[in-house]
């Protein structure tokens, strides 16, 4: 689902049927988290993908009144990390309750063994260094295409590509940084210009 992560939530409760689906809808190579259990651990084996214990996951007779909010923020943490992989978390029925209240209080009527929650991510951060290096090719080739261009060509083709981009939920970063790109291949164009005008050739 593009612009969410998806965190599957699931109980060492389920059965067979619920985790071959569960192999089958989770990408490969996702984070699983378990409760550092062995009915964890034979779940976990159900999904391929990075096997992390969390002591935190483990069941607990007496739950603290917070241990809700801090299920939440530990797999908050790791989807964070690892925005771009699915996640999935395995442990005991009642820890599974309590993050789904935290985590998503909407879907515990519709969830079972297997829990789906989809959380919004934000788009990745641009690239600082390659987006000044394509501002800086951009304007050194508008300069040497002087004469054969208008000046200001490539920027603008830059740009105006980088806009059609930013429609394309999926390339939204690379849209931004081809309009950051344009900016700065245009910034350099006028100092070449100011510079040539200032210290003419011969």
């Amino acid at each position: 689902m593009s612009g969410y992560q998806r965190i599957a939530v699931v109980s060492t409760a389920s059965g067979s049927p619920d985790l071959r689906a569960l192999g089958r809808e989770v990408a490969r190579g996702a984070l699983v988290l378990t409760a550092p259990t062995g009915e964890a651990k034979a779940v976990a084996q159900a999904v391929s993908g990075d096997v992390r214990p969390e002591i935190l996951l483990a069941p607990v007779r007496f739950p603290d009144a917070d241990r809700g909010h801090r299920l939440d923020a530990l797999v908050r943490e790791h989807a964070l990390r690892d925005r771009f992989r699915d996640v999935v978390v395995v442990a005991d029925p009642a820890t599974v309750t309590l993050l789904l209240r935290a985590l998503a209080p909407g879907q515990l009527a519709s969830g079972g063994a297997v829990s789906v929650v989809a959380l919004p991510r934000a788009d990745p951060p641009v690239s600082p260094l390659r987006v000044a290096l394509l501002g800086g090719v951009l304007g050194a080739l508008s300069a040497v295409l002087d004469g054969l261009l208008p000046l200001f060509v490539p920027p603008l083709a830059v740009g105006v590509c980088g806009l059609l981009l930013l429609a394309v939920p999926s390339q939204r970063r690379t849209g931004r940084e081809a309009l950051l790109a344009a900016g700065i291949g245009a910034l350099v164009v006028v100092m070449i210009v100011a510079g040539s005008t200032r210290f003419p050739s011969g």
